[in-house]
């Protein structure tokens, strides 16, 4: 996702990880694969929990009185809960983002990559009927996201002054205008 912040915003050189610490108590596990290429992308990675809706402002006002900060939501049921707030105070901060389903591109978050929640569940609908027809649950394969999806808000990229590179375009299995 880091990858994608500076394709999209290459000036981001200080990128908030937002996350509930009560609904996410997993984001630790986000934080190694977003930390890794950071000092290759001349990032620097701040973790900035967030446990209601006046921290969501606060930390949006923090990060905009210095340039060039970016923002990278955890996949967290608060964070989606309050989708609408998270991508308004993102973008009146004109703090560019990466959020982790395509719901947040939908309310203007300018740019969503993330397991496909529909795909998964179809694949849990599976496992459902083999249960009921007798599979012991212990005996099933535990499954991964097989899915992902990239969704792209244009509308918000202008309002950012942000200019997609087409290869990104060209990736993205939702562009919405």
């Amino acid at each position: 996702m880091l990858q994608l912040l500076k394709e999209i915003a290459p000036r981001v050189v200080r990128v908030a990880f937002l996350f509930n610490p009560a609904t996410a108590p997993y984001s630790k596990y986000f934080l190694t694969p977003l930390n890794a290429p950071a000092p290759s992308l001349g990032v620097k990675v701040i973790t900035a929990p967030v446990a209601d809706a006046a921290a969501l402002t606060l930390v949006a006002a923090t990060e905009a009185r210095e340039p060039d900060n970016g923002r990278i939501i955890c996949p967290d049921s608060f964070m989606d809960v309050h989708r609408a707030e998270v991508t308004l105070l993102a973008a009146r901060h004109r703090l560019p983002a990466v959020y982790p389903f395509h719901q947040f591109a939908k309310v203007g978050g300018l740019l969503s990559y993330g397991n496909d929640q529909v795909d998964n569940y179809r694949r849990a609908a599976v496992y459902v009927d083999r249960i009921l027809r007798g599979a012991r649950p212990a005996e099933l394969p535990v499954q991964a996201p097989v899915k992902f999806q990239l969704a792209i808000n244009l509308q918000t990229a202008k309002a950012l002054g942000l200019t997609i590179p087409p290869s990104l375009l060209l990736r993205a299995d939702q562009v919405i205008e």
